[in-house]
């Protein structure tokens, strides 16, 4: 069974892409020297209504800019094009802007191979030929066969906005089921291919989200939602989750109800079929963390669903069933993850089974079994190791791997005596390799061809001390012998939150930022996954504060060993992690100079009112819950904004961003504009027919790139190396 946590995935993967580039003082290149003059801003005007308050527990809380939620209003449509007017015309008066987006394009131009996988005897897999704003599948009979195109998203849309998402395949690979995005939406719509026949079927499945496609027999299952109002397709409360299953060929108005819960429309359903389409694996959860499992046996005709586990305080996750025994990834009693036998004919905890019992160092990332043995990824101080046991759980081998690096996408069948896996590390782009799973030897199946030598530069594992005591890991890559003298152009990166982990990865942004003498640091703070669920939990709700100070403490560690200082260290993040910069950007803005805010959720008093967000209170806690208000509003950056000198700031967004709606970095954006002292700039990125991050084309992904180097470099006075 090829199934994920169920959990919604908040890391932007785009800000790990495959790319690369030659290091900087390369024959050819020369250091573009010029007079880096202030540029003047004129910020448009942006109404204030004082008459917009709040109430909790007994505090008045003035919310002014409370119209820049109403995405679909005139007003709000003229405040976007302003804004977008006086950044892109900064962006232009930015001499290097364009010399940067060109050396992007030619380090981003080489072929990216997707891990190569099998159904009914026959080898798919995902190839960019360089520059294509999706990737296209292809499928061949033998490992050394001839490539046939199966499906090219670049005919979807015109521009490259409409990407492909989710998919799946029929157990004998006839069908494929594929759910598009339309402008980057967590919105689904499900086609069919008939590949026999090479033909698109007239099946239509609307209103999809956060679903998973289980096939079974003549049709699949999937999650959908009721139908929003026109104007809260992108920012309504999405309640009321339910599965359903659609047969092929039938209209979607037939399509029947398997699962609701209409007492809790805040829960929210993902269904999975294992491969032998035996049985149906449903998850509920109500936030991020935590879900329970209910097992269908569908070769029973109208069987019900037997519960495994009804709670939401651990994780499960179905990974293969072997006859009636399922092999289940899971917290219970393991908070570093473990794997267990269930026998459904005896499913009751007091039966479960432990086949590899919990590591007490090492968290348990994902469990495959190939050929008859089981591989395993490990989280090992915030990098992979990967490790094979078989059936019973006895250990074989551990895998040899480059260097400190991330697995991915470890793919076999169980009867295959050939699996593969994608590695990649800061310095190099993913690598797919084969596993031999008689002799557990690797060996490189596809290799990308790069101008990039990656022996110029180093990644080294520093731990500091955080503000608590705690100590914590940060990954530093850099040119090997780059001077130590505080005037080294950093950009530090950081997440901390839901059990998200953030391991090493390969970028073109950030390898043109090594060229022109620059250092990357990635800072693994608390509220993510790196170190199990307790370094999850120290990160959440009124202990959020932990996670910001993990990072300060970073950016503390990077000035005081001279990597950088604060005039020439820049902060990052995305989603969650855009929280995590306009949190410490509010708090010590005198500790950067320049921040990047991206995708943000900065209003955490009303987070919890649009789309998805009230799933996240696991992690931040509510507003209207009394013990929990006063956390939050301690933090919360758009209610911690005030008159000061802040960092020159680029606020990022997009008009179809239905996971953290836009309306949280407008507002944060009119709020720092408001009261920003001195000349840095304060501009905010409004990304078009874009959503938060997934399936955006290649050529927004290297023009947003291009734009915050430039931005970042300009602030900084930097030399540039083109």
């Amino acid at each position: 069974m090829r199934t994920s946590n169920f959990k919604i995935c908040w890391y932007l993967s785009s800000l790990l892409l495959a790319a690369s580039c030659g290091p900087a003082g390369d024959a050819g290149t020369k250091t573009q020297s010029m007079d880096y003059k202030k540029i003047p801003v004129t910020y448009p005007d942006t109404r204030q209504d004082a008459a917009v308050t709040d109430v909790y527990f007994g505090d008045t809380i003035n919310d002014p800019y409370r119209w820049l939620e109403d995405d679909q209003s005139d007003e709000t449509k003229s405040w976007v094009q302003a804004q977008n007017k006086v950044t892109f015309g900064y962006l232009e008066q930015i001499p290097f802007r364009g010399k940067i987006k060109d050396r992007l394009e030619a380090i981003w131009d080489f072929e990216k191979y997707g891990t190569p996988f099998k159904k009914a005897g026959v080898y798919y897999f995902f190839k960019n030929s360089g520059l294509q704003n999706q990737s296209v599948l292809y499928r061949q009979q033998t490992l050394e066969g001839e490539p046939e195109m199966v499906l090219d998203p670049n005919t979807f849309s015109a521009d490259g906005t409409t990407s492909l998402q989710e998919y799946s395949f029929s157990k004998d690979g006839r069908y494929l089921a594929y759910g598009i995005s339309e402008g980057g939406s967590d919105w689904r719509t499900i086609l069919v291919r008939d590949l026999e026949k090479g033909e698109q079927l007239t099946d239509k499945v609307q209103w999809a989200k956060f679903t998973n496609i289980g096939w079974a027999g003549n049709g699949f299952y999937y999650t959908r939602y009721p139908e929003p109002s026109a104007g809260d397709k992108l920012k309504g409360a999405n309640q009321a989750s339910a599965i359903y299953f659609h047969a092929l060929g039938t209209d979607q108005s037939a399509d029947k109800l398997v699962y609701s819960d209409r007492a809790h429309p805040n829960y929210y359903f993902n269904a999975a079929t294992t491969d032998d389409e035996r049985f149906l694996c449903l998850y509920g959860a109500e936030s991020t963390s935590g879900n329970m499992l209910y097992i269908k046996d569908l070769s029973k005709p109208n069987s019900a669903f037997v519960p495994i586990y009804t709670k939401f305080d651990h994780e499960f996750t179905v990974v293969e069933n072997i006859g009636d025994q399922l092999l289940v990834r899971t917290n219970h009693n393991a908070p570093n993850q473990q794997l267990i036998r269930i026998n459904m004919a005896q499913p009751a905890a007091a039966n479960w089974q432990t086949v590899i019992a919990e590591n007490k160092d090492d968290v348990l990332e994902s469990a495959v079994v190939c050929g008859e043995k089981i591989v395993c990824s490990y989280l090992h101080n915030a990098s992979n190791a990967l490790r094979v046991f078989d059936l019973e759980g006895k250990p074989l081998k551990e895998i040899a791997l480059p260097e400190i690096g991330t697995v991915s996408a470890v793919r076999g069948e169980r009867e295959d005596q050939q699996a593969f896996f994608s590695f990649q590390s800061y310095l190099r782009p993913s690598t797919i390799y084969a596993l031999d799973m008689a002799s557990l030897e690797t060996s490189i199946f596809k290799a990308p061809k790069l101008d990039f030598n990656s022996d110029a530069f180093t990644t080294e594992q520093v731990w500091f001390t955080s503000k608590d005591g705690t100590k914590v890991p940060m990954f530093i890559t850099r040119k090997k012998n780059i001077a130590l003298d505080g005037q080294n152009p950093t950009l530090l990166y950081g997440y901390g939150g839901f059990n998200i982990s953030l391991t090493p990865g390969f970028s073109a942004s950030r390898a043109a930022l090594l060229e022109n003498n620059g250092i990357y640091a990635v800072a693994n703070i608390r509220g993510g996954g790196e170190f199990g669920e307790k370094w999850h939990k120290a990160g959440t709700k009124c202990d959020k504060q932990n996670v910001f100070d993990d990072f300060i403490a970073a950016a503390e560690f990077l000035v005081e060993k001279k990597y950088s200082s604060p005039g020439r260290l820049a902060i990052e993040g995305g989603s969650n992690g855009g929280l995590l910069v306009g949190a410490c950007m509010t708090q010590r803005p005198d500790l950067f100079g320049v921040c990047f805010p991206r995708v943000g959720v900065l209003d955490m008093l009303r987070y919890h009112k649009f789309t998805i967000g009230y799933a996240w209170a696991i992690d931040y806690g509510r507003s209207d819950v009394e013990t929990e208000y006063p956390c939050l509003i301690k933090y919360s950056p758009l209610h911690n904004v005030k008159n000061t000198a802040y960092p020159a700031t680029m606020i990022t967004t997009a008009d179809h961003d239905d996971r953290v709606v836009p309306a949280h970095s407008f507002k944060y954006a009119a709020a720092l504009q408001a009261h920003q002292q001195g000349e840095n700039p304060v501009l905010i990125r409004i990304e078009t027919s874009a959503g938060h991050g997934a399936g955006k084309p290649t050529s927004k992904l290297l023009e947003e790139a291009a734009d915050m180097l430039a931005f970042m470099f300009y602030q900084m006075a930097t030399p540039v190396v083109y």
